[in-house]
């Protein structure tokens, strides 16, 4: 894929003239004396330092742009600013949010901006300026408004997907009693990963606006550009604050949920304990009765034996006692088993 997307330099705003390649953009931006937008794509390491020598850059935020994998920042060398943002969108299927990857050079009379995946738009962020010549006529700082507009636009969507998997954890939880315990812990888990992954991503993009208009005076930003940047960081604040209200609420929802886990294995061993002890009272009346009825048994046993020689064999009161045996015994260990409440 060739990695030279769009290339055009600007003249109050507007575009002059679309220079074939790298070479030819210097030649126009030196003879014209315009502002060069470069928009590469995945570039190689010859293109991005022929841009650097051709525009001064840091060895240090050209390394950065070639090895990529960086996280948000601004970094300031000189007259010329290097941003990294990290744009997202949300993979509402898998319940991921996909990052991408941008650097954007500004300095004076140049944006060049490199891109290590398909988002942001900045083809988007093209027409929009070139569709407002005047506010593209504010220079390089307007181009880099814009951009940064734009990728905050697009974690609006990824807000709106977090919060719909947030609600349907919520009706899994207390809507659901069915539900897998372990698929649900695990969702929690890993939507918790990703709002941290876009905190990280988000959060510092606060820190970058605070600065960029903390030097606005300094390196002469256009007024109304500077309302614009306070408008972005207005949203950038309410998005990292919605991100942090969603680890907070995920964070709830897995201590929830391991509360309920708890409370339905106390429950189901409270269930195993009380049929226990019913099985136990029932063992316990089957054992007395059977007492009860082998205690006649022994007696009417030892009587029935057929020995010639026998204590008491012809004895009249005999009979009459062995039958009182019985029933003594028989109501004697009832007694017991009733007062040990086995009956």
């Amino acid at each position: 894929m060739m990695a030279l997307i769009d290339n055009a330099v600007y003249v109050q705003g507007r575009r002059t003239q679309d220079p074939a390649n790298l070479n030819a953009t210097y030649e126009v931006m030196r003879d014209r004396g315009g502002m060069a937008w470069i928009g590469l794509y995945r570039p190689t390491a010859g293109e991005v330092r022929s841009i650097a020598d051709e525009f001064g850059l840091h060895p240090l935020a050209v390394e950065d742009a070639l090895t990529g994998h960086q996280r948000s920042k601004l970094e300031r060398y000189g007259d010329t600013l290097f941003v990294v943002l990290r744009p997202a969108r949300y993979l509402d299927a898998a319940e991921e949010v996909e990052f991408g990857e941008l650097h954007v050079f500004v300095g004076p009379g140049f944006v060049v901006t490199i891109r290590h995946a398909e988002a942001p738009n900045l083809g988007k962020v093209r027409r929009r300026l070139e569709a407002a010549p005047e506010l593209l006529a504010m220079g390089p700082e307007a181009v880099l408004y814009a951009v940064l507009d734009e990728v905050v636009d697009e974690y609006g969507p990824v807000i709106a997907g977090l919060e719909n998997d947030i609600d349907e954890i919520e009706d899994q939880l207390f809507g659901n009693a069915d539900a897998d315990v372990e698929a649900v812990s695990r969702r929690i888990y890993d939507l918790s990963r990703e709002v941290i992954d876009f905190q990280r991503a988000a959060q510092p993009l606060a820190g970058m606006l605070e600065a960029l208009r903390r030097g606005s005076d300094k390196y002469a930003v256009d007024l109304e550009l500077q309302r614009y940047l306070r408008d972005v960081l207005d949203h950038v604040l309410r998005i990292v604050e919605r991100a942090g209200a969603f680890r907070s609420i995920l964070e709830n929802a897995l201590n929830v949920q391991s509360t309920l886990v708890a409370q339905r294995q106390n429950e189901e061993m409270r269930r195993m304990s009380e049929a226990g002890l019913a099985q136990n009272e029932e063992i316990k009346r089957i054992s007395s009765w059977a007492a009860i009825l082998f205690a006649p048994t022994l007696i009417g046993t030892v009587y029935g034996m057929n020995f010639d020689h026998m204590p008491e064999l012809h004895w009249t009161f005999g009979y009459p006692l062995a039958l009182l045996m019985m029933v003594g015994l028989g109501f004697g260990l009832y007694g017991v088993f009733k007062l040990k409440r086995w009956l």
